[in-house]
């Protein structure tokens, strides 16, 4: 049973800036269902795109793994116990959480043998003979001055054929368009029994450290670190996922 997120219920006299710790750690799952439209459906696709990309005696990477729930996803699709897992994020709570997950659903020689978890900066991580590396709702908390020269050592890190997933919230480039899909995400977060004051106060702690880039410079950016071909393949309201291939 999912522990439901009360985070920003009560009125804070000073909302400070976002944090993934232990308290967010504990209710993320519930925060991600009520939050982030399309979330579980882009998890749970993840393993079809894992099937169709994955390859044998490579290695997957998450890059801002969280709870694990995407390495979970890939594994439950994936037989060849010779395709290897490597978990990124840096977030102490959020691994250790990571880490139960994995070791509730594998043994602990299995876990030990298929699963790395790693503490520290995704922008920092050697990747090497990769045939997937998931960037899921990550490089938006990452300086932009940083992103391209992230998504150039993904490139550099991957297989032939290899494939980077990126999911991120997007904002649109046309003011309307913005304001739309704005007001259709507070009304998602509405009816899944956020009250005004919650979103409002999430909204200004994750002002300073959440910055968003549109779809098409998503697109651009990929393209700039030479993905051979790049597509969006998922959208829910101002949430999307690509898939770009080397």
């Amino acid at each position: 049973m999912r522990t439901p997120d009360k985070i920003y219920a009560a009125p804070q006299p000073q909302v400070v800036d976002f944090t993934f710790d232990a308290s967010v750690a504990a209710v993320f799952p519930d925060m991600l269902r009520r939050s982030v439209p399309g979330y579980e459906t882009i998890i749970s696709l993840l393993g079809v795109l894992a099937e169709r990309y994955a390859q044998a005696d490579s290695t997957i990477y998450d890059l801002g793994c969280s709870l694990g729930a995407a390495m979970l996803s890939m594994q439950s699709r994936l037989s060849d116990a010779s395709i290897r897992f490597v978990g990124v994020d840096q977030s102490a709570a959020m691994l250790r959480q990571c880490r139960n997950n994995l070791e509730a659903v594998n043994d602990g020689k299995n876990h030990a043998a298929r699963f790395s978890l790693l503490h520290g900066d995704v922008r920092e991580v050697e990747i090497t003979n990769a045939s997937m590396v998931i960037v899921n709702f990550t490089l938006q908390f990452i300086d932009p001055a940083d992103r391209l020269a992230l998504l150039s050592r993904i490139h550099a890190g991957l297989k032939s054929g290899g494939v980077a997933v990126l999911s991120e919230k997007v904002c649109a480039e046309d003011a309307a368009e913005s304001d739309l899909q704005q007001a259709l995400h507070e009304q998602f977060k509405i009816a899944n029994g956020y009250s005004e004051l919650e979103i409002a106060q999430k909204r200004t702690a994750l002002e300073n450290i959440m910055r968003l880039d549109s779809a098409a410079t998503h697109i651009k950016r990929l393209r700039r670190a030479h993905f051979s071909s790049v597509a969006q393949w998922f959208q829910a309201f101002n949430f999307c996922s690509f898939v770009a291939i080397k």
